[in-house]
């Protein structure tokens, strides 16, 4: 099977072109006959998409981060609505980016050759795509959208040109340090589920945001539905403490957070515009509407099925909320 290959140099603050020499070679090995497509724009990365189907090839892995995940998402989405007959290629990546919180929910080693090992025996399955729509315009999502202080850490941490391991939980208390809680509704299939203040309103089909906060430890990549979490207002005096639990998933235990699952999400701010991030994007809308569709594409997992992240603590299967259905 032949393979088209996408670097974007740039993931990582340059990580990913420091490494493609030592990456190229793994890659020939393992996985044969490569197309290799060096990008240095986002747009970039959908013509040689386009192009690399348009040769028939049956396989793309991406050498770069969450961002470039999303263009190819986006424009796959894109082709296979409009051309829904078209048989599109398996989607793989070697995370090279900063946060790489998509490679932690299927189980991609960080390690560049560990990882091309990982993707030479990987299987690909369905996966679900969210697709979020605001004033702004309409996007597909894989991993999580949310809204309120994750919008300003991702702002904080975007304007950081060389990021560590740590800047996320840095920026991540800095804002809280700042930030207001902002009045929302958040309605699930028509009814409304939460309204009140918060900090961040998560809708998740990935597992982890913000450089391994699992914000979401139970999200199923194919079962149709968001991991829906609210995290209501509170001073930083009281949120900065709860940090750790946020990395854990335990933050689900708590009384002041609120989750269940759903197909549909509409968000609505009634104090002004609210921001709004995912995989690397920020908007400013007040109202966000976002839908679980069966996936356009397939994606290169681990062989078993994904296996739930155990919530450690009592109470957690007393507390949760179940799920919305379709």
């Amino acid at each position: 099977m032949s393979t088209l290959i996408i670097v974007n140099p740039h993931a990582g603050n340059g990580r990913a072109g420091r490494l493609w020499s030592r990456i190229e070679p793994l890659l020939w090995e393992a996985l044969g006959d490569l197309v290799i497509a060096v990008t240095q724009r986002p747009e970039e990365v959908a013509k040689r998409l386009h192009e690399g189907i348009d040769m028939g090839l049956k396989r793309v892995i991406t050498v770069g981060g969450d961002g470039t995940n999303h263009v190819i998402i986006n424009a796959l989405a894109n082709l296979a609505e409009r051309q829904p007959d078209l048989p599109l290629p398996v989607l793989g990546s070697l995370p090279i980016g900063t946060g790489r919180d998509w490679a932690r929910t299927v189980g991609i080693p960080f390690d560049p050759a560990d990882a091309v090992r990982w993707l030479a025996t990987a299987q690909p399955r369905p996966v679900d795509l969210g697709y979020l729509a605001h004033s702004k315009g309409a996007f597909h999502f894989l991993n999580i959208a949310s809204a309120g202080i994750g919008g300003e850490v991702d702002a904080r941490v975007n304007a950081i040109r060389r990021r560590r391991s740590w800047t996320f939980l840095v920026q991540t208390v800095g804002a809280l340090l700042r930030y207001r809680p902002r009045f929302v509704r958040v309605i699930l299939n028509g009814a409304t589920w939460y309204e009140g203040t918060a900090f961040i309103v998560v809708v998740a089909n990935g597992r982890s945001f913000g450089h391994g906060m699992y914000v979401a430890p139970e999200a199923q990549i194919d079962d149709g539905l968001f991991d829906v979490v609210v995290v209501e207002g509170m001073s930083p005096l009281e949120a900065i403490p709860a940090l750790p639990s946020l990395y854990k998933g335990t933050h689900l235990l708590r009384s002041d957070v609120h989750h269940t699952r759903a197909a549909d999400v509409r968000i609505e701010s009634r104090a002004g515009r609210w921001i709004w991030t995912w995989m690397g994007n920020t908007a400013w809308p007040k109202t966000y509407i976002s839908r679980c569709g069966p996936a356009c594409c397939r994606f290169c997992v681990t062989r078993q099925r994904q296996k739930r992240r155990e919530v450690q603590g009592r109470g957690y299967a007393d507390r949760r909320a179940g799920h919305i259905g379709r």
